[in-house]
């Protein structure tokens, strides 16, 4: 098994989309960032590009190419999940936090949950998304930005299917060992 951890954060600004989760969610102010500036999506690839020892966003989604300017981190998470794949890696669960003090997050975190789901071809059972404030302190409860962090843990393809050979008596389960 392997873990990953994630963080990220951008600035709260006017006229800019506010999207989190893959969720547009109605605000004021939105994220800036070279890309849509997902902050959830961020940490979350982050997470599971670490874990798998394959660098960072930086490094597959640098923010000086202009092919990846306004896209939508979905797709980016799309093509993380399809890395991990070709890597021979299963993701068995994420956990991510996003940090803001406004908007309310709660009614939004099923869709998030559900797109993260779809993109990495995961159930959604795999993926949970917390919000929570600062209670007034730091740059995310004066509302000058949101944060976000996540942690994630992969498994090699091989190892479940040793996992499930030893459980149903082959391999080691069966010789006693």
């Amino acid at each position: 098994m392997r873990v990953g951890i994630g963080y990220d954060v951008h600035k709260l600004v006017e006229d800019r989309k506010l999207i989190l989760g893959g969720v547009e969610i109605p605000h004021t102010l939105g994220l800036l960032g070279h890309s849509d500036a997902d902050v959830l999506l961020h940490a979350i690839m982050d997470a599971l590009l670490g874990a798998a020892a394959l660098g960072d966003i930086g490094k597959h989604f640098p923010d000086t190419d202009e092919k990846y300017k306004g896209i939508s981190s979905i797709k980016l998470l799309v093509h993380v999940g399809e890395l991990l794949q070709k890597e021979g890696y299963l993701i068995e669960n994420i956990d991510a936090t996003i940090i803001a003090q406004r908007p309310k997050l709660r009614p939004h975190i099923e869709q998030m949950e559900k797109n993260i789901a779809k993109a990495l071809n995961i159930e959604d059972n795999q993926i949970n998304v917390k919000a929570t404030t600062e209670e007034g302190l730091g740059f995310t409860g004066t509302e000058e930005g949101i944060s976000s962090q996540a942690i994630c843990s992969l498994s090699r393809f091989y190892e479940n299917s040793v996992m499930v050979s030893d459980s149903e008596g082959g391999c080691c389960g069966g010789c006693g060992r």
